[in-house]
């Protein structure tokens, strides 16, 4: 497979990976963690009894945050593509995404737990189960990154070794 094809299919799947993410984030903030800080209420009741209390889950904000990373993974995707990027380029900028998403995930879930906890009087760690996945996903994208990072490192090195042997063995006195 050559680079060119290598790099469009490395750029597909972070795009997808990062689209699966914001999603499944959004998701996780908007649907699930309101329906478990509520049991036995339905999500437009929750939400009914959120604009009574004077509090909302601004949907606005998390949605536009999430999918900013998801803008940047698609234009990193063409970038790389049409540039002809090695295939470790983009796929450092993905897992760099992926890395930052459980941040962006945490910084997101401020005001929607804010508003629940005012509401139902609970804690915020109704949604520290669901959020656990998104964070290890990142964790696991960290060590990726920083893996990928040594492997570069090595073989630049191993590299540069092999041409300055070969320099030298080609000097004649």
């Amino acid at each position: 497979m050559n680079r060119r094809r290598q790099t469009l299919w490395v750029s597909i799947g972070g795009v997808v990976a990062m689209a699966l993410y914001a999603g499944l984030g959004l998701l996780q903030l908007l649907v699930l963690t309101p329906l478990a800080a509520a049991p036995g209420r339905s999500l437009d009741e929750i939400r009914a009894e959120l604009s009574a209390a004077g509090e909302s889950l601004n949907d606005v904000v998390p949605v536009v945050f999430l999918s900013v990373g998801v803008l940047i993974a698609l234009v990193g995707a063409v970038v790389a593509v049409r540039a002809r990027a090695h295939p470790a380029i983009p796929a450092m900028v993905f897992l760099s995404l992926l890395m930052l998403g459980a941040p962006v995930l945490f910084h997101m879930s401020f005001l929607p737990g804010m508003a629940l906890a005012d509401t139902y009087m609970i804690g915020g760690g109704v949604m520290l189960r669901g959020m656990l996945p998104f964070y290890a996903v990142s964790a696991f994208a960290g060590v990726l990154l920083l893996a990928g990072v040594v492997v570069a490192s090595i073989r630049t090195r191993a590299a540069t070794r092999a041409q300055e042997a070969s320099a030298a063995a080609s000097v004649t006195y």
